[in-house]
């Protein structure tokens, strides 16, 4: 197989094991009973994970350990952990399962990451393609629960979403054997506590305006799957077994968007792409909150996702690989990641559950979420990052170079 089909279907396995779960995530911890505080120390595992990945986990893989390695040994372990979390339902067990879950697991996001840069020629063109395997991995990973799940899912039903995520995390700890060969970085003598360079560089204006940008995106994004499949059975009345193929509609759009995602940031450049994906976010909010008796259109909007997911994220991380230099993308990736699936998840594992909770009075026919108004607060947090963007990002370069041959060397 070529390179690049390769690096797809790593791409397919890694995120799908994180899509079988994460929208029933936190409807599943309310059926367990875990109050929002304990809802938001099992968010902030992914907290606690971004942060060893940035001064551990990403330094291990990239100068002790072959890449493929690390990998297939830390989806072996995950998968075991993902078992124990789905047979936990008390909330010490499955906190630790779904703790040690997460500290192996999410460092192969930026390992996964650095590997497919590092086997690309041209990673500004070539990722949005590759990328778009995990978009397909999420999606295919929603599909079975239609079966698996009821349309009123109980705690017993819904722990499947964890065994499911176990089989395909062991699939991919196989699979990861067999890609290519990405050995450790020599050490030739650079700073082996590269993030103390990596953190350096957002002294650097443009850097650190786009950090501050990226962790109010990281907050709404994951604030979007903390409310959004209590939000369409609750108060739009989608069955249960059927939210989660609604929900990956949103990852369908990304299909389309990462295939265009190199030729629009090669005619339009960064800022204004960044800006398109975080207003992607303000006006999915604002339909939730203005027009949530119109099940055609909130089905509709979630094709917003694809544009929130690839015109953000993954143009920060196209941005970094070329941003940084190369002795600490690794580590650099891995400080990004700790905003969008570390401090980001935390804030909003939080903040979010609380709002919710704060926002729902009981009523004669039940509890009732002022949605409207709870929608209204990410939708600003959105508005005010495009703004941060528009005045006070200015990077060097207004596009990716331009960077010639579009197969990896020894494809």
């Amino acid at each position: 197989m070529s390179i690049w089909l390769r690096l797809f279907l790593m791409m397919v396995l890694q995120v799908a094991v994180w899509g079988a779960w994460q929208p029933k995530l936190f409807p599943y911890m309310a059926l367990l009973g875990f109050s929002p505080a304990q809802q938001g120390l099992v968010g902030m595992s992914w907290g606690i994970a971004a942060i060893v990945g940035i001064f551990f986990s990403n330094q291990f893989a990239d100068r002790s350990f072959a890449a493929e390695r690390f990998l297939a040994a830390s989806h072996a372990i995950g998968g075991v952990c993902l078992l124990g979390t789905a047979f936990s339902t008390s909330f010490m067990p499955f906190f630790l399962f779904y703790l040690a879950f997460s500290l192996v697991y999410v460092p192969t996001l930026s390992v996964s990451n650095s590997l497919a840069f590092a086997n690309l020629s041209n990673p500004a063109r070539q990722y949005g393609s590759v990328r778009m395997g995990g978009t397909i991995g999420w999606v295919m990973a929603s599909w079975p629960f239609i079966l698996l799940l009821g349309s009123a899912a109980d705690a017993g039903e819904m722990r499947s979403i964890f065994i499911v995520a176990a089989l395909i995390s062991f699939a991919m700890a196989a699979y990861s054997l067999t890609l290519p060969h990405t050995p450790p970085r020599a050490d030739d003598g650079v700073d082996r506590l590269a993030w103390r360079r990596a953190i350096g560089q957002l002294r650097t204006p443009f850097i650190g305006v786009l950090f501050v940008v990226t962790f109010i995106d990281a907050v709404v994004h994951n604030g979007y799957f903390v409310m959004a499949d209590a939000f369409l059975t609750q108060r739009v009345g989608i069955a249960g077994n059927l939210s989660m193929v609604v929900l990956s509609l949103g990852q369908v759009a990304e299909i389309v968007t990462m295939f265009v995602l190199g030729g629009v940031l090669a005619k339009l450049g960064w800022r204004p792409v960044l800006i398109i994906g975080i207003l992607g976010h303000a006006a999915r909010f604002l339909v939730f909150a203005f027009m949530p008796d119109s099940i055609p259109t909130i089905i509709a909007v979630q094709l917003l996702h694809g544009i929130c997911y690839a015109f953000f994220f993954a143009t920060v991380y196209i941005f970094v690989d070329e941003a940084f230099p190369g002795d600490v993308r690794s580590s650099a990736q891995g400080l990004f990641n700790l905003l969008i699936l570390g401090v980001g998840m935390v804030v909003a594992s939080f903040l979010f559950p609380w709002l919710m909770s704060t926002l729902t009075v009981e009523t004669p026919t039940g509890p009732a979420t002022d949605f409207r108004t709870l929608f209204l607060i990410p939708s600003g947090l959105a508005l005010v990052g495009a703004l941060l963007l528009l005045v006070a990002f200015r990077p060097p370069l207004a596009r990716p170079a331009e960077r010639h041959g579009d197969v990896a060397p020894g494809a």
